[in-house]
Order: C-alpha cells, then sequence, then structure tokens
C-alpha cells in the first residue's frame, strides 16, 4: 500500500531566540527539516512539508517535495490540514510527522507502517527518563490506546502512566483527513490539537495502538539547549556506524562528523578531528589529530594532519602527504606528493611526488581574480617559497628556498628567484654603539 508523508514545519521556534526558522537549524551540518525527509523519504511514497509565512529558506530545502502554506499558526492539527488538497482522492495511509522531531529513524517509520495493518489508528510513544509534561498514553487491558490525555488535564493517576505521547500519527489518509476536519479549538490555547484524533477515532470504534520507540529518537527540539542534546545523539550514531563499517577511531567521544562523511575502511582518525560537510575519505587513510576537512577527497593512503586544513574543491591523492599546519584549498595533491610543513597551498595542482618545503605558499588572489598555480611530477620546491599565480614549474623542476617565482619553470630547471646576499664586514654588533 502507498502511504504519504506530511511534515509539519511551520513553527518559529521562538525558544531558539533566531531569525532562522527553527526547521533550518542544523544537526551534523544537515538543517532538521532534511534529517527527517531523508528517513521518511525511504519509507513513504510522496511526501509535503507544512511551512509557514515567509519561509523560501525552508520551501528550497524541502525542494524537490512539495510545500504548503499555514497561514495562521492555529495549532497542529490545522496545521496538518493544510495539506489535505494534496492528499485528495489519495488512496493509501497518511502520516504526520514534526520537523522537530528530526532523530526518527526509517526503521522506527517503517514499525509505524506495519503497524497500520492492524489498527486503524496508530502512534508513536516512548518512555522518556523524565516524563516531565508529556502527554500520557492511556490504554485498556487489550494493549489498545484510549485516550490521550495532556499533562495538564491528567489526575494524579494518569501523570503515573509512563507512557508518553511523541505526536506523530499514521492512518488512512482520507480517515486522517475526516478526523483532522472534526478537531476542535475548545481549550485554554484556543489551538487545534493532533492529539485530539484519537479520541475522535475511539469514539468510531477504531482500533487505535501505539508503537513504542526510544526517546532518543522522539524527543522533540525547542531550544539550543535541546539542539545540542540532538547533535550528541546525532554524533553518536554517526561514530557507531564508523567504527562497524571499519574505521578506528582513536578518541571516538571528540571527533565530529557531518551528516554525510564516508569513510573507508581500515581508516584511522586521531582526536579531535572535524569533518565537515562534503567529504570522502578511502581505504587505510590516516587522519591525525586536530585536522578539518570540508568538501574534499583523500584517497587511498593518504596521511592527513596533525593540525591540517583541507577546504572545499580539495583532492588528496594516494600515498600523499599532507603535514602540520598545512592548508589546501581547491587542491589537487597528486600521488605519493608531500606538503608537510606550514603551507598554504590554494587553487594548486601538485603532480605525483613532488615535494612542498615549509612556508611554502601558492598566491592566487590578485585581489580582484583567483589564479591557478601548477606544480609538475617530481617537482621540489624549496621552504619559504612564494609562487605568484597564474604560474607554472615544470615536471623535475627545482626551486631554491627563499624564491618569490613570478615566471614559468621550465622541466628539469633549476629556479632562484631572491635576492642575492651581501655582507658587510664589521657591521654586526660588535660594529654598533653599546654593541657587545
Amino acid at each position: 500500500m502507498t502511504a504519504a508523508a506530511i511534515l509539519l514545519a511551520a513553527g518559529l521556534g521562538t525558544r531558539m531566540r533566531s531569525a532562522l526558522p527553527k526547521a533550518m537549524h542544523p544537526i551534523a551540518g544537515r538543517p532538521m527539516l532534511n534529517h527527517l525527509l531523508a528517513a521518511a523519504t525511504e519509507v513513504f511514497d510522496r511526501a509535503v512539508v507544512v511551512v509557514g509565512p515567509d519561509m523560501p529558506a525552508l520551501e528550497t530545502a524541502a525542494a524537490p517535495h512539495p510545500t504548503v502554506v499555514q497561514r495562521d499558526r492555529l495549532g497542529t492539527a490545522h496545521a496538518a490540514l493544510q495539506a489535505a488538497p494534496l492528499l485528495d482522492g489519495f488512496a493509501g495511509d497518511a502520516a504526520v510527522l514534526y520537523a522537530d522531531n528530526p532523530l526518527i529513524t526509517a526503521a522506527t517509520m517503517r514499525r509505524l507502517r506495519a503497524a497500520r495493518a492492524e489498527a486503524g489508528l496508530v502512534l508513536l510513544a516512548m518512555r522518556p527518563a523524565d516524563p516531565a509534561k508529556y502527554g500520557r498514553v492511556l490504554t485498556n487491558a487489550a494493549g489498545a490506546v484510549t485516550r490521550v490525555v495532556e499533562w495538564a488535564d491528567a489526575t494524579e493517576a494518569q501523570r503515573g502512566v509512563t507512557l508518553c505521547n511523541a505526536g506523530v500519527v499514521c492512518a488512512p489518509a482520507a480517515d486522517l483527513v475526516r478526523w483532522l476536519r472534526q478537531v476542535r479549538n475548545d481549550n485554554a490555547k484556543g489551538e487545534y490539537y493532533l492529539t485530539d484524533i484519537v479520541a475522535l477515532a475511539v469514539a468510531e470504534g477504531v482500533r487505535v495502538v501505539a508503537v513504542e520507540a526510544p526517546e532518543a529518537e522522539l524527543r522533540g527540539i525547542n531550544s539550543r539547549v535541546e539542539l545540542a542534546e540532538a547533535e550528541a545523539e546525532m554524533q553518536r550514531r554517526l561514530r557507531r556506524a564508523a567504527m562497524e563499517n571499519g574505521a578506528t577511531l582513536i578518541q571516538p567521544e571528540s571527533v565530529v562528523f557531518s551528516h554525510d562523511t564516508r569513510l573507508g575502511q581500515d581508516v584511522t582518525v586521531g582526536p579531535n578531528v572535524v569533518f565537515g560537510p562534503g567529504v570522502s575519505v578511502g581505504d587505510g587513510v590516516e587522519i591525525r589529530a586536530f585536522s578539518h576537512l570540508e568538501g574534499c577527497e583523500v584517497k587511498r593512503g593518504a596521511i592527513i594532519g596533525p593540525f591540517a586544513r583541507l577546504r572545499p574543491g580539495t583532492v588528496i591523492e594516494a600515498d600523499a602527504h599532507v603535514g602540520n599546519f598545512v592548508e589546501l584549498k581547491a587542491a589537487l595533491l597528486g600521488r605519493g606528493a608531500k606538503a608537510n610543513h606550514l603551507s598554504y597551498l590554494g587553487d594548486v595542482e601538485i603532480g605525483a611526488g613532488a615535494n612542498i618545503g615549509a612556508g611554502t605558499i601558492t598566491c592566487n588572489y590578485d585581489g580582484v581574480n583567483k589564479h591557478r598555480t601548477v606544480i609538475g611530477e617530481g617537482a621540489f620546491i624549496g621552504s619559504d617559497t612564494a609562487l605568484v599565480a597564474p604560474v607554472r614549474v615544470g615536471a623535475r623542476a627545482l626551486v631554491g628556498a627563499g624564491s618569490v617565482v613570478t615566471e614559468d619553470v621550465p622541466d628539469d630547471a633549476l629556479a632562484v628567484a631572491r635576492g642575492r646576499q651581501v655582507n658587510k664586514e664589521g657591521r654586526g654588533f660588535k660594529g654598533k654603539k653599546g654593541g657587545r
């Protein structure tokens, strides 16, 4: 049976104290909305995102999935109902999810869908360590849900129930829309609550069941503190996945991953390494402590760091070495090439087996445009060299230390581009007044 997901993302996130819509706040380098969409689209055939007015960033993030706008924020049932026109005539099931619950896994969503075969309405529930003021899920002796009661309306006995509502529901789309239209707003806040459809379903004699999932998946995010807690949970997942797939993390709790980091087998990652978005690492790579990688590819057997920075557009070929305090941007470091110390290499192509001396920089920006440097295979660039782009150093060429290279260097040539040393006898300290 086909199924659709309605993702509610219209919240302003007032407690976040941010101009950014709540669902756009990132976890592991990706907006909350996109985490939820990625899981939902593994399970559901269609997805519709409900956004608030004047939220173009959310509409862009949701693409190519359609969006509808909740003009007036009148509650969760009202928000879900905005998607009804897009489900007109839809014969399958529909689930309502929340963009500020971004950690729900595809596996849990599959269990939600599977349970729908046994009941007319299914909801997700949890048993949090601190039930706090969550709504309580009340069940009968047969285990069917009879009611969801909000904490403020619950009796002391009901507050003692440990099964708490997570808000996510799944039902036949036609029934869901019909119940949403029946929800009333006669409550203290004057809002239309999604949880009220449970009572409507029970009143019709529909069997309602709860599917339990871990609190770590179902926790909501309404503040920066809760965002940090969700980030910590996502990092635990990503670290575990990396190790289960064959990577060694020397100090796992100190490594920061992006949602899309890809590590090969037998990769070793030292302490305090940060992976930004768009990093791919091949088999047998070693990434040493305090390195930062973003938007780059590191191929088999390379060594990175410690204290190295790989910026977007960088490709490190097999068996190449990038050492301490070396920064590369839009750079290709050829197979077996080495840049081991204190260098900036931007907009550069470095051939296989080349050696870049300490303190070398590519002067790639003239104040208006970026220019490229090309260094041939087997070239040797002496320490403290400045390569003023656009410039080419040929294969097997040698550049003397301290040079400022402004012209192309032919293959197999020696280039020395520095002032001639002059020694002045007697002009040292001894020849100065007060000298030693």
